[in-house]
This record gives C-alpha cells, sequence and structure tokens, in this order.
C-alpha cells in the first residue's frame, strides 16, 4: 500500500482506503485512528477527511477560502471553531469560548466532532505523513475545478463521485471487504482522501489557502487536494 484515504465513519471509527500505485489496494475498518494507520504501515502518505491544524482566535483561512471555492456547496465546508474551543469540556462552554473567539457561537455538528477531531490530531503530531484533506474539494478538483450539484447523501450524488473516481483511475470494487459495512458516502469520502494522498505522495496535490497559516505547534493549517 503506497498511500491512505482516512475518513471519519461513526461508531466504526474509521474507514481507509489504500491505494498502490494510485489503484485501489484494499480497505480497512477499525474503531481507533492510530491502529488504522499502524495496519497500514510502510504507507508514503496519510489524508484524512478531519480538521487537523487549528487557529488561536477567529476562523481559518482554509476553511473561509474552501467556502467560497464551493459556491452553493459551500454549506458542506463548516468553519472549525479555535483551538481552545475544543480544549473545553462540554458543549456549552465550548461554544462561549467560540463566541468569544470569533463572534459565533460553535454549531452542535461541528461540537459532535470533537472526539474524532482530538484523536486526529494526536495523530498528526505524531505523524509527519498524515495531511488534511476535504473530500468536497478533492471532488471538484476530480471535476475540473467545477463544484458538484448534489450532495454525497443523494442516489445521484453518490453516482457522480464514484464516475470521477473511476475516471480518474480509481473504481471502486463492489466488494470492498472489512468496508463493505460503511456507508457508501464515507467510502466515497475516503477514496477521495486517498486520491489526495496519492497526489501528496506524488508533489502535485494542492492546497488551501495559498498564503500559508501556522498553528501553535507549528505546521500548516492547510486542506490538501
Amino acid at each position: 500500500m503506497d498511500v491512505l484515504g482516512v475518513d471519519a465513519c461513526g461508531k466504526q471509527g474509521w474507514i481507509g482506503i489504500a491505494l498502490a500505485d494510485g489503484a485501489y489496494a484494499g480497505s480497512l475498518v477499525d474503531v481507533r485512528l492510530d491502529a488504522l494507520i499502524e495496519r497500514a504501515a510502510g504507507v508514503q502518505a496519510i489524508a484524512v477527511d478531519m480538521p487537523l491544524g487549528l487557529v488561536e482566535k477567529g476562523w481559518r483561512a482554509a476553511d473561509l477560502e474552501a467556502r467560497a471555492l464551493l459556491g452553493a456547496r459551500r454549506s458542506s465546508v463548516f468553519l472549525v471553531a479555535p483551538r481552545p474551543a475544543w480544549l473545553e469540556s462540554d458543549y456549552a462552554a465550548a461554544g462561549d469560548r467560540c463566541q468569544e473567539l470569533t463572534g459565533q457561537r460553535l454549531s452542535r455538528q461541528a461540537w459532535a466532532l470533537a472526539p474524532k477531531l482530538l484523536e486526529a490530531r494526536a495523530c498528526r503530531l505524531a505523524d509527519e505523513r498524515i495531511h488534511e484533506v476535504h473530500p468536497e474539494v478533492s471532488f471538484p478538483a476530480l471535476a475540473g475545478g467545477v463544484p458538484l450539484a448534489h450532495s454525497k447523501k443523494t442516489w445521484r450524488g453518490q453516482n457522480v463521485r464514484r464516475h470521477l473516481l473511476a475516471a480518474a483511475g480509481l473504481p471502486l470494487p463492489d466488494e470492498l471487504g472489512e468496508a463493505d459495512g460503511v456507508p457508501a458516502d464515507d467510502i466515497l469520502d475516503a477514496a477521495a482522501a486517498a486520491w489526495s494522498a496519492h497526489r501528496i505522495a506524488l508533489g502535485i496535490a494542492g492546497r488551501i489557502p495559498e498564503a500559508r497559516e501556522v498553528d501553535a505547534e507549528g505546521r500548516f493549517i492547510e486542506i490538501r487536494y
């Protein structure tokens, strides 16, 4: 396995799609991200669909630029709260801290990601192969820069995404092994992350924003695609 694309998938934990020389090479599912990465030993790049770099105050430029890029699909990229908000113990306190640092409260949908966001950040600090991606940025890149019109939750949206992956040399088989029980949209997101990971390994991946931000750990805050 040369690269790995990873997406969070609810109670099942994490779904990974592995590529060898850009072609589908298998799926992995694990309740813990570090365990999934350990099972994919030897990969050159790991792309994870989860916010990794966090600012101390205000909103991330990566999210603002991604939303502007996606136009009508902008709501598929949520604004990631500053780092101090994620360190709070409950939603109310996190919302208060986010209000203080950005002028807006943290959404419940965003707060629900807190356990996996913190888990992914811990893995990133321990492994320089890990990069942040966002499938709703990767899929328009696969489509020649055109944002997709249909949600990944819809029949049309899922078929469009699967066809885009196949056209890029990444057809997904009907049987995925470990990932057979994972929701289709999570599989497609992991596959898009794997496509981005392959581009990262080749040194041809794009990045948002162009003017890089740096987090408290000295790492870039960016979305790769």
